[in-house]
């Protein structure tokens, strides 16, 4: 008797997706409208970045925040077959480098002073979000076979997008570790760069957190957090159903009084999409809000999701200034906070490295791939980029030194 032949799709009696390569298609589109939100969250998985969830995407899209005149134009790479999303690839084609964290102007400088046009580029990325994770994404009832296949075909459709539109170069920022592996394979230029985040060692208080400090530094944290308390100040922290409407508005007038105050500020976000992310991903937002009497003065507009809290946007009050408020609401309230939660990593955004590092925050090596079309640009960029992960290696090594140092100390 001649066996049945398997059909496409998912078998629930081995968990995994019957992959038909004779049907894969390769598709692009310019907006998630045109793609169900609940087959792009598969792709994503239940443990992927709630910055690459459907309705974070597809809000900064209806709110205009990519789009137009923006600078942004998106191009979103999807692998299908028989009718199910088996890969997906958030891409941007860019006419500027602003809002990637990724900071490349001295190439593009380079690329002018060469006679050549660095703009437009394309970007995979999460728009204004410094945030690593999967880029490439795939149905995760695929076999591990199969998933490499879907993210070559990915890559593929990238390469093939920037060849197709012209454009100066493929850049995919903030990838796992795992995709960088894979796309050092495909010959593609490694970038590492710095973050700060701050990791939970099993901390049971705040008290226990700070006793991995030297004594001056502690007694330092303790005088900043009591100052702010001498104010009469309260940083509270409301997640999912305690945030109610009325703080939304709030808190991007947060956010816009301190893009304003800032000659390098940028106001990449509107109203608009704080307000979607409150309707459609509430379950995700964490504010942190500074309240002096009857009046909240000041906060951060976070999210969380699987055990990471990841600190955004802050903001006062115009004509209100708190010694260490800022620290308060950005570092030592976010760090209670997980500590209380049982939270993992508390994840504080792009610069800052020195104070960060001196209330907690740990470096961690950020992983970008790129390739670079100019005629001659690739080598030149090959050998940058070297260069520069040695330098980046011996400033991390100096800092492991000296959290060595302070850790023998706490022992002895």
């Amino acid at each position: 008797m001649t066996a049945q032949k398997k059909q496409p799709g998912f078998d629930q009696t081995n968990d995994v997706f019957q992959l038909d390569p004779s049907n894969l298609k390769l598709r692009f589109v310019d907006t998630l409208a045109q793609v169900k939100a609940l087959d792009w969250d598969q792709c994503l998985g239940q443990q992927g970045s709630p910055f690459l969830r459907h309705s974070f995407l597809h809000g900064l899209e209806l709110s205009a925040c990519v789009g137009g005149q923006t600078g942004w134009y998106p191009q979103y790479v999807l692998i299908e077959s028989h009718g199910q999303l088996l890969g997906a690839c958030p891409a941007y084609i860019k006419t500027h480098s602003q809002g990637e964290f990724i900071f490349d102007w001295s190439w593009a400088d380079a690329a002018h002073q060469m006679g050549h046009s660095y703009y437009p580029k394309l970007v995979v990325t999460s728009p204004f979000s410094p945030v690593g994770s999967q880029k490439l994404l795939c149905h995760p009832q695929l076999s591990v076979s199969d998933q490499k296949l879907i993210q070559q075909l990915l890559l593929n459709g990238l390469k093939h997008l920037c060849k197709q539109e012209h454009l100066s170069g493929l850049h995919i920022l903030f990838v796992s570790e795992a995709e960088l592996e894979f796309l050092g394979e495909e010959k593609l230029l490694k970038r590492h760069t710095l973050q700060f985040q701050w990791e939970n060692d099993g901390y049971q208080n705040f008290d226990d957190f700070l006793s991995r400090f030297r004594s001056k530094r502690r007694n330092q944290i303790k005088r900043e957090r009591r100052r702010v308390k001498e104010a009469g100040i309260e940083v509270k922290v409301l997640q999912g159903s305690e945030i109610k409407p009325e703080h939304i508005p709030l808190m991007y007038r947060f956010y816009k009084s301190t893009v304003e105050k800032y000659y390098f500020g940028n106001l990449y976000l509107n109203q608009a999409f704080f307000e979607h992310l409150y309707e459609h991903q509430k379950e995700d937002l964490c504010l942190l809000l500074a309240e002096q009497g009857q009046n909240i003065i000041g906060g951060s507009f976070n999210l969380a999701s699987n055990g990471v809290l990841y600190g955004r946007y802050w903001g006062l009050e115009p004509n209100i200034e708190v010694d260490y408020l800022h620290f308060e609401v950005c570092s030592y309230r976010g760090i209670e906070a997980c500590i209380e939660k049982g939270w993992q990593r508390f994840e504080a955004g792009a610069g800052g490295g020195s104070h960060k590092y001196g209330r907690g925050f740990l470096p961690k090596i950020i992983y970008s791939a790129h390739e670079v079309y100019l005629p001659g640009f690739n080598y030149a960029l090959s050998e940058l980029l070297t260069h520069e992960r040695q330098a980046l290696a011996n400033n991390l090594l100096e800092i492991q030194g000296e959290v060595l140092k302070i850790k023998k100390l706490k022992e002895s």
